[in-house]
């Protein structure tokens, strides 16, 4: 007997009568995602999705080095907990509870002292884990208490070092590539970025992750920083062996413009063609575009195809932005997505 197939027998043994049937209906109506990345382009992309599926995971990236997370990372030797805290708000509904929640995670305190620049969210997020000794309990729980449409999981058991290779870090010696550590600085960094890597350079995947992505329907990649936030899943080999094995249907959603220091000057081809350098093996099947920021429509169609995926367009930009994603527009694309790619019969 398989794992999945054990997790459904035992399912079907605890929920047993009407209320077994209203869920197993709302399986089969509704598709399984798992969304990867990190910061603000997985917020985005989780604040869309939790409008068009109730059985949603985030898989976050766990290098953040900066700021009040890079501080309890230092501190406490904590895996960083800031982008974890942005996945979650995200996951929070429209109500007056989840809104209330999501401003009282992300509030931050300003003062004089140590407590300046800390989030709420970080520090309860961190109390709990020191208290249940576990990060995928202390989140649920977290994510219970707000509400959330949804569940997050760190991609990694340990908090992780990005370190890139930059040609012309130095400006005084353009031709130079130097290594650039910390995922802060590589975000922001002058110079172009050649590849990343993670130290440890073989690090522990969170087992429920690897599990949601092999067990997903659909898996969303992107958008957000490029080399800090959205590669950095595909140096986890447990994780890349997952997503290289699903069975589920993979969308990769490309960022509105390129990003002052690490993708200054990228086209949306070249976003393919490095995250393809990094896992030469994935396959995809999407690739979302907004068509505003996409200028050679067929270099793009190009690029994909070698990756195995065809381009959809579609205006997901907020109104008088270049740079950020409507969260209804960006609902609306992925929903059409599902619908028309490789959807045969009802969800499970």
């Amino acid at each position: 007997m398989t794992a999945r197939s054990f997790r459904m027998r035992r399912v079907r043994r605890l929920v047993p009568g009407a209320r077994g049937a209203a869920r197993s209906h709302r399986r089969r109506t509704q598709p399984k995602v798992v969304a990867l990345g990190g910061g603000r382009g997985l917020s985005a992309s989780l604040a869309a999705l939790r409008r068009i599926t109730g059985d949603l995971t985030a898989v976050v990236t766990v290098a953040d080095d900066g700021g009040s997370s890079g501080r309890l990372r230092d501190e406490l030797g904590v895996l960083p907990p800031g982008d974890l805290r942005k996945a979650l708000a995200a996951l929070c509904g429209d109500d007056d509870w989840g809104q209330t929640w999501a401003r009282v995670i992300q509030h931050r305190f300003e003062s004089h002292g140590d407590m300046h620049g800390h989030a709420v969210g970080n520090l309860l997020i961190v109390a709990l884990w020191e208290q249940l000794g576990d990060h995928v309990q202390a989140l649920d729980l977290v994510g219970k208490l707000l509400g959330a449409h949804g569940r997050v999981l760190p991609m990694s058991a340990v908090p992780l070092e990005l370190q890139a290779l930059v040609r012309g870090h130095d400006p005084a010696v353009p031709e130079a590539v130097s290594t650039v550590r910390g995922q802060a600085t590589v975000a922001l960094t002058p110079g172009e970025v050649q590849s990343v890597h993670v130290v440890p350079e073989d690090p522990p995947a969170v087992p429920e992750a690897v599990e949601a992505v092999l067990d997903a329907d659909w898996v969303v990649l992107g958008p957000g920083s490029w080399f800090s936030s959205v590669i950095p899943h595909l140096l986890v080999p447990e994780l890349l062996d997952a997503l290289q094995q699903t069975k589920a249907r993979r969308v990769l959603s490309l960022n509105l413009a390129p990003q002052p220091g690490e993708t200054e000057g990228f086209s949306p081809q070249r976003h393919l063609e490095v995250l393809a350098r990094h896992a030469p093996k994935l396959a995809l099947d999407v690739v979302l575009a907004d068509e505003a920021a996409v200028p050679d429509r067929e270099s793009l169609c190009d690029a994909a195809k070698r990756l195995g995926a065809a381009v959809e367009l579609a205006p997901v930009a907020a109104q008088g932005s270049s740079a950020t994603h409507d969260p209804e527009l960006l609902a609306a694309a992925y929903d059409r997505i599902f619908r028309m790619h490789g959807r045969i019969g009802p969800w499970r």
